[in-house]
């Protein structure tokens, strides 16, 4: 959110620079972000001064260019050449002299430098209106009155105003600091607190008093919904002009990023972001029947929008409507026939208080967000509306005329002011310091809370409307706490440790040394939103949709769920990349995962997950490195590295039958538990982010991997004394036969010399029969009692082909 300092600076005469008032709004928690100088100018007019010319002579070797000189207030007049048709002796002009930085209506900034043209000396540059961006006529230079002063800076002629613009990031919970007035009240009650509350700082509101009916209203309300919308309040304006606004009021648009439009719509937006009430000006005569009626739109009801998009309205959509037809979707957009154009002659205002949910579900059903849906789905102040209907009146009045009627206000539940009380004792226990009673009641009655009763003990409290957040004592606490100044409170000098029995797994411990395993060979830490979209699992993850997380109010129809994989989230990094021309990619992400238990009923269900994305090239192209892409053998070798990091012996598995994202891969199981899944990602899944080339994923149980973890019973053995021997197996089988079933046939064949059973390549393709699949295995045999000799190592092969060929009717493949 922007603030104006000069604009705020109307309703708290402070006397300190926009940088300290925004450390004083930093430490109460309204957080400044940056501070940004503005002009209502670009550039400021910086380097420009008025300036005469003294005498102009013919350019000798240009026809189009004279050789002037210049006053500018300087000891010595200053050569220029200028082009102008209009340039005369005796003239005032605006004048732009060496090392000023131009800023033109049209084109890029351009710096003026002393230069030489067609041989003659030009020591700056005589303006027309176009080129210092104060308008766009190129006629020829500015002639201003002959009584305008040489020397005088452009910027002080032309009443150009330099601002500085606090940008706020607010949190959701300070709807009453969406407005100039609001943070000038924070303000006020911070700067007082600072100086003991000595400092007699009073907070402007703008007068209304002088706000008359003048006309009668012709436009009839009524409120069909009164809990979508509990106050609405309207005035009718007759006889204006529109047009555009004066410079002030743009300027003040401007320098808060709110482009000026015409006077009348200007005014709801200078209001608007004045006191943080939303306004909305329709045209009267576009009024069908004279009536407005504030209503819910008919199921599937259509309305389009001022931005000609044609909507299906929700039953619980609040709509803004005249006798016949829906003008605008209250507190979110406005329609595309009923706004205020320059043939517009009256003026309907309206000035309302909807509920927030309606409104924020209406604005996220839709895609829309607004500076009106901001402010109303954080809840804005019901006792402001009569206020700033009479303000935007009387504002439109001075810019654009008009006579203004009286004010119609339906608001038949008033929403009562919240009573809290406060002790002060509690107020010192929570805070940890004694704050004195006075100082409380100073800081509170800045912030605009009522005092009922006060007594030795404490105080009853009436807490404003527009304090929406405040509803308990602990609240009262936060804003007296928050304005006093949490750099106030003094610590006890006391260090208190609590004494927690040691877990037997240092968990973070553990995470930090699988991630820094994967750094070490280039793998890259992503972190990718919770939030995601249902339609990934819906259309991916069939078997698991229906645990789906949904969330009941989605920021977006892009993250309506909570995720169920780390897949899709990762797979749109890996897109990213692809598309920015890096094709190569290692990634890991550790993150939560959410399930609904059991299908629609409570409670749901969190894991720990890790998952590893490999695509693109493994190495890059050397004169002294193999090149080659990223294969199942490198994810295969990533996983398994990882587990006997965390001395975990897993068995070498197929992947579970419930596999959905897999064109191919296998699993990591422990006893009857799969701890990682991995594999070739389907193509079908790529071609929803638009990758087109191989992508492996692996799909680590991290609850299950910390589970199993023996990081802490290491054990150590001899080195073996007699060296081992390896053998190499294709066995061809058919694609039924599981991985390990030929694992557990090796060991049941050779219990004695077998030492490890390995699978390094799985292939079905090119001369590989149909229904068929290739195992490259690998065989480890030892005899720790002797050094093997050819004979035995042969006759044990034999006996594994055999037990192979009879039990898995295996091949071997040449």
């Amino acid at each position: 959110m922007n603030i104006s300092y000069n604009w705020l600076r109307q309703y708290l005469p402070i006397d300190m620079s926009a940088r300290e008032a925004a450390e004083l709004l930093t430490h109460s928690g309204l957080e400044v972000e940056h501070v940004v100088p503005f002009s209502s100018v670009e550039g400021g007019l910086e380097g420009i001064v008025i300036g005469e010319v003294l005498t102009r002579d013919k350019h000798p070797d240009a026809d189009r260019l004279s050789v002037c000189t210049v006053n500018v207030g300087r000891v010595e007049p200053l050569n220029i050449v200028c082009g102008a048709p209009n340039v005369a002796a005796g003239q005032k002009v605006v004048v732009a002299t060496v090392g000023a930085k131009l800023y033109p209506s049209e084109g890029e900034p351009f710096e003026i430098k002393r230069s030489k043209i067609r041989g003659q000396a030009s020591e700056g540059m005589i303006c027309a209106e176009d080129e210092i961006g104060l308008g766009k006529s190129h006629d020829g230079i500015m002639v201003l009155p002959v009584d305008t002063k040489v020397g005088t800076p452009a910027a002080d002629f032309f009443k150009v105003e330099n601002d500085e613009v606090l940008e706020i990031g607010l949190t959701p919970n300070r709807a009453d600091a969406m407005s100039h007035i609001g943070v000038a009240r924070d303000l006020r009650a911070v700067a007082r607190a600072a100086k003991g509350g000595l400092e007699k700082l009073e907070l402007q509101w703008p007068d209304v008093a002088n706000y008359s009916a003048q006309t009668e209203n012709p436009i009839a309300i009524e409120v069909k919904d009164t809990d979508a919308a509990p106050r609405y309040v309207g005035v009718y304006i007759e006889g204006v002009k529109v047009g555009p606004s004066p410079q002030w009021l743009q300027d003040r648009l401007k320098a808060i990023g709110s482009r000026p439009i015409n006077n009348v719509v200007d005014v709801t937006n200078f209001v608007l972001h004045e006191l943080g009430q939303p306004l909305h000006a329709f045209d009267a005569h576009r009024i069908g029947g004279k009536k407005v009626v504030v209503r819910t739109a008919h199921s599937n009801e259509r309305f389009t929008t001022l931005d000609e998009v044609e909507r299906s309205m929700h039953g619980e959509d609040l709509l803004i409507c005249d006798a016949d037809k829906g003008m605008c979707i209250a507190g979110v957009f406005g329609g595309a026939n009923s706004g205020v154009t320059e043939q517009t002659v009256n003026v309907f205002l309206e000035s309302a208080y909807f509920n927030p949910v309606t409104i924020r579900k209406t604005a996220k059903r839709h895609g829309l967000s607004t500076d009106a849906s901001f402010r109303f789905e954080r809840g804005i102040d019901p006792e402001i509306t009569v206020y700033a209907a009479k303000r935007a009146a009387l504002l439109i009045q001075q810019v654009a005329g008009g006579k203004t009627s009286a004010i119609t206000d339906i608001y038949p539940n008033p929403i009562p002011h919240h009573k809290v009380e406060v002790k002060f004792a509690h107020i010192d226990r929570l805070i940890g310091q004694a704050i004195a009673s006075d100082t409380v009641v100073s800081i509170l009655e800045d912030l605009g809370i009522f005092i009922e009763k006060r007594n030795a003990e404490g105080l009853r409290l009436s807490v404003p409307t527009f304090k929406t957040d405040v509803t308990r004592e602990a609240d009262i606490i936060e804003e007296v706490l928050r304005v006093y100044g949490y750099d106030r409170v003094e610590g006890s000098g006391q260090l208190r440790v609590p004494l927690t029995d040691s877990p037997d797994k240092d968990v973070e411990m553990l995470r930090n040394m699988v991630a820094d395993t994967l750094t070490s060979q280039g793998f890259n830490e992503i972190m990718n939103n919770s939030l995601t979209r249902s339609a990934y699992a819906e259309k991916h993850l069939a078997a698991q949709s229906a645990q789906s997380v949904i969330i009941l109010n989605p920021l977006s129809t892009d993250l309506n769920a909570m995720r169920q994989s780390l897949l899709f989230g990762g797979l749109e990094s890996v897109s990213r990349n692809i598309r920015h021309q890096n094709p190569d990619v290692r990634f890991y992400e550790f993150g939560n995962l959410y399930f609904n238990a059991e299908e629609n009923i409570w409670p749901y269900r969190e894991q720990h997950s890790l998952g590893i994305f490999l695509s693109g090239k493994w190495q890059q192209e050397r004169w002294n490195a193999v090149k080659g892409d990223v294969s199942f053998q490198h994810v295969y070798a990533v996983v398994r590295q990882l587990l006997e990091r965390m001395n975990i012996q897993a068995r070498f598995t197929d992947l579970p039958a419930e596999n959905s994202i897999f064109a191919y891969g296998m699993a990591f199981s422990l006893k009857d538990k799969v701890l990682a899944r991995f594999g070739s990602v389907r193509k079908d899944i790529l071609a929803t982010f638009d990758i087109d080339q191989e992508v492996f994923f692996a799909d680590v149980d991290w609850d299950a991997v910390l589970a199993a973890s023996a990081i802490n019973r290491l054990t150590v053995s001899d080195l073996p004394k007699f060296p081992s021997v390896r053998r190499d197996l294709a066995l061809l089988v058919d694609r039924s036969v599981k991985y390990a079933r030929i694992e557990e046939l090796a060991h049941q064949t050779e219990r004695k010399l077998l030492r490890e059973v390995d699978l390094f390549d799985i292939y079905e393709g090119k001369g590989v029969p149909e229904g068929k699949r290739s195992y490259a295995v690998s065989f480890i045999l030892r005899d720790d009692e002797a050094t093997l000799q050819d004979k035995s190592i042969e006759k044990t092969m034999e006996r594994l082909v055999g037990r192979f060929k009879q039990e898995l009717g295996a091949e071997l493949r040449g």
